[in-house]
Order: structure tokens, then C-alpha cells, then sequence
């Protein structure tokens, strides 16, 4: 039978200290695997930015659709009430003139020199 090595006093300090460096590089290692996840995962540092970035993106989006809305609101308002806006409009988009008025086009002339 071979006998066992009795350990000498020496190799039990030398063997926590082992296992202990062993158990600061897990916990570093754990550690830096958090610290990436909280920067990058799905739910990290970076995506809640981009979330944040997109939010506001959309508010500003929402705010000129509700101006865009209440402007032609008025528009719809002004040519169910004002006769006289219906007329702006009809000259304005359609060309229409009033029988009796003359229309006259103005171009403009690209000069050379003089």
C-alpha cells in the first residue's frame, strides 16, 4: 500500500491562496460579463438611449401632425362658414377670374447685359 502525503504546513496557505485568486477571477469574470450586458444587452445602457432618442423623435413627430391637423381643421372650418374663402381658394389653386375681370400674365424676361 502506498501511504498518503500528509500535507505540510506550507501547502495550506499556499493552497487558500490558490483557491482564493481562483474565486477573485471568477468574480471579475462575472462581474465584467455583467458590466458588457448592462451596456449592450437588451435592455442596456445603449439600447435604453436609442429608445429615448426614438421617443423623442416620435413626440415631435406627434406635435407637427396635431398642428398640421388643427391648421386644416381651421382651413375646413373657414370654407364651411366664409364664402370669401372659397373664392381665395378657387382663384388661387383653380386660376378662376369673375365674368368681367381680365386676366393678365406677367413674364418676367431674363435680361442680358445692358
Amino acid at each position: 500500500m502506498k501511504k498518503r502525503r500528509q500535507a505540510s504546513p506550507v501547502d495550506a496557505p499556499t493552497s487558500r491562496l490558490k483557491r482564493r485568486r481562483i474565486i477573485q477571477y471568477v468574480a471579475v469574470l462575472i462581474g465584467a460579463v455583467l458590466l458588457v450586458d448592462a451596456l449592450v444587452g437588451e435592455k442596456g445602457f445603449i439600447e435604453i438611449m436609442k429608445t429615448r432618442q426614438q421617443h423623442r423623435a416620435l413626440q415631435q413627430s406627434l406635435l407637427a401632425a396635431r398642428e398640421d391637423n388643427a391648421r386644416m381643421r381651421e382651413e375646413a372650418r373657414r370654407l364651411r362658414e366664409e364664402p370669401a374663402a372659397i373664392e381665395e381658394l378657387a382663384r388661387r389653386e383653380h386660376g378662376l377670374i369673375r365674368p368681367g375681370e381680365r386676366l393678365f400674365i406677367l413674364k418676367d424676361l431674363n435680361r442680358g447685359p445692358q
